[in-house]
């Protein structure tokens, strides 16, 4: 399939079509046909004046016409707090999904059911993002457009993002894994894993993968040269210390009365 324009839009919207999707295995396939419509989106749009989310009269904002900020209905079923938030068109959000102020969902991006993207948060273009996911405050899940046949960042079912983390490069959070905060990982971060006493690897091609349940905190490593020895310098890494068990799933439940 090969959409374009406001059709490819339209269908990103309601999850028919996605920059990257399971495949059926335990995988994932990249589709870069659609990262590519995208570009080409934003190529032949021209820049207009914009209103604000709630007031069609304002003209805050000037960004290309064809990706105006998403407005919602009851059928939704999306709640967004007042205060400053978007989510742009062209990104599917599904039922149940909470977004307090300011958040930003971009365009492609794919926010699955009942997944919470809290305050200071980004959900990037194309970014995949499943269901029941914890994103908090200033999380930051990366996009990519460029270059095309690149995977986004993508974070499965029942995940939780601690504050400030960040992900980028192509990075997958496996099913119900659990960032600390402030652990960053990009597609060649090293990852040490205390439980296995393994070292989990990325390229630039295949991006490091976190596994499943995983429990990962921020850590250092010492570098192996005579300068850095000399100088006590360390690099940032990060590092598995368990595998989440119901401690774990107590810490990082979402209390109902948030929804």
């Amino acid at each position: 399939m090969t959409l374009q324009g406001e059709e490819l839009l339209d269908a990103l919207e309601r999850g028919e079509v996605r920059a990257a999707e399971p495949d059926g295995a335990g995988g994932w396939v990249v589709h870069a046909w659609v990262k590519e419509a995208i570009l080409d989106v934003f190529r032949e749009s021209e820049i207009v004046e914009q209103g604000l989310e709630a007031t069609e009269g304002a003209r805050m904002f000037r960004d290309k016409a064809a990706l105006p900020v998403r407005r919602f209905t009851a059928d939704d079923g999306v709640r967004v707090v007042p205060g400053g938030s978007a989510i742009r068109r062209g990104s599917y959000v599904g039922k149940g999904v909470v977004c307090m102020p300011p958040m930003y969902i971009n365009v492609g991006a794919y926010v699955g059911e009942g997944t919470m993207v809290d305050s200071h948060a980004l959900v990037g273009t194309c970014a995949q993002v499943g269901s029941g996911v914890h994103v908090s405050a200033a999380c930051q899940v990366g996009g990519v457009l460029e270059p095309a046949g690149a995977r986004p960042v993508i974070v499965e079912d029942g995940a939780f993002l601690g504050g400030n983390t960040g992900l980028y490069e192509g990075v997958l959070v496996g099913a119900g894994a659990v960032l600390a905060s402030g652990v960053v990982l990009t597609a060649t971060t090293p990852l040490f894993d205390l439980v296995s006493e393994t070292q989990l690897t990325g390229t630039p091609d295949e991006p490091l993968q976190v596994p499943a349940g995983a429990v990962v905190v921020p850590g250092v490593r010492a570098l192996d040269s005579e300068f850095a020895r000399a100088q006590g310098l360390s690099a940032a890494c990060a590092v598995i210390v368990k595998y989440r068990d119901e401690g774990t799933d107590a810490r990082t439940a979402l209390e109902d009365a948030l929804r």
